[in-house]
């Protein structure tokens, strides 16, 4: 893939819905009386890695109500560093437009974390082609465009405006990247995996880079391959040998990466991550995680694959910048980074959890 190296007014634009994780830490919500509030999304949270940690310039096109939610959001993502580039809605005080909550605790030990979501009357759901004007917000060059499954799930029209802005990141010379990221849950009231392949399989026609493991290939693309289930979760071979189907079909594909995690207990995984890039196979190596909190760690690892990339480190540098990143990420709270980019680089080189004096 070629990355231009002149001068851009932005690195990276995320194209997605921003939403607001509520956390109860351990404690099952049926139990709570507390909890953190964390500001998220699969596509803002590789923005937010990629100012935050990394330094470099990055946007955010998505939607904003006007109401106190709202401004907690904006709040974060100034905090963060990030550009934003919002389509605003009026809130009616009482139904909406919303900003969507995430409900998730992290489980414990033999317990795992659970997940659901309103996203009922969101914002981010009916944002639509023509909303946001691509050919200014990306005039001052633009390096990478990056937008998720997870939003292509939210209604009709997010889909499209995915098409939209992918094929004005092409004419402005930027590479598209793509994560996967298959909720079944958000993709069953719409039509289940018939409606996902549907849908994904038009988007990734537009994509030169793709993340997602096995699981996102086979139900997010309809890509046959193993059962998933039936194979180790850090067997690179399971993986690879599912690349051969997904460039046969989607030539302009030229790179699809993703983390191998084997879960032992909800605190306790084994890591690792591959990449394939135009033809060749990279492996990171695998380390042990006490895990305090995994969401957003995949986000994590594709923030640094891509800063790896955008700076010109060699394709195994990159890897094991998202490999460590990610597995960083997943000793703090909440779904973006607190990482700094020295930490990164130094567990990236195989540096160890020794008390720094």
């Amino acid at each position: 893939m070629d990355i231009s190296k002149k001068p851009c007014s932005l690195d990276f634009l995320a194209l997605g819905a921003v939403v607001h994780r509520l956390d109860p830490g351990i404690i099952p919500f049926r139990k709570a009386r507390s909890v953190d509030v964390h500001v998220s999304g699969g596509e803002y949270n590789v923005a937010a890695a990629l100012t935050d940690c990394f330094g470099l310039k990055t946007g955010i096109a998505t939607a904003m109500p006007k109401y106190g939610l709202g401004e907690l959001v904006q709040g974060r993502v100034r905090e963060m560093g990030v550009t934003p580039f919002y389509k605003w809605f009026e809130h009616d005080g009482v139904r909406g437009p919303n900003i969507a909550t995430v409900y998730s605790d992290r489980g414990q030990g033999v317990r795992p974390p659970v997940v659901f979501y309103n996203r009922a009357n969101e914002a981010g759901a009916l944002l639509k082609p023509g909303d946001f004007d691509w050919a200014s917000i990306m005039a001052g060059g633009l390096k990478w465009f990056h937008s998720g499954g997870i939003f292509a799930a939210l209604s009709d029209t997010t889909s499209e405006v995915i098409l939209e802005g992918m094929q004005a990141a092409h004419k402005a010379g930027a590479i598209n990247s793509f994560d996967l990221n298959y909720r079944a849950k958000l993709w069953a009231p719409i039509g289940g995996v018939a409606r996902a392949n549907s849908v994904l399989r038009k988007i990734v026609s537009n994509v030169d880079a793709l993340i997602g493991n096995e699981e996102d290939l086979q139900k997010g693309l309809g890509i046959k391959g193993p059962d998933v289930h039936s194979k180790g979760k850090l067997d690179t071979e399971t993986f690879f040998g599912m690349i051969e189907a997904v460039v046969k079909q989607f030539p302009n594909v030229k790179m699809v990466a993703t983390t191998l995690r084997e879960v032992h207990s909800t605190n306790r995984h084994d890591w690792s991550a591959v990449l394939w890039l135009e033809g060749k196979r990279y492996v990171a190596p695998t380390c042990q995680l006490d895990v305090l909190d995994r969401v957003g760690g995949g986000d994590g690892f594709a923030a640094g694959l891509i800063y790896g990339l955008l700076t010109g480190r060699s394709p195994e540098e990159a890897l094991r910048l998202g490999w460590a990143h990610g597995a960083l990420l997943t000793t703090f709270p909440g779904d973006t980074t607190m990482a700094r980019v020295d930490e990164v680089e130094a567990f990236a080189k195989g540096g160890s959890a020794r008390v720094q004096r």
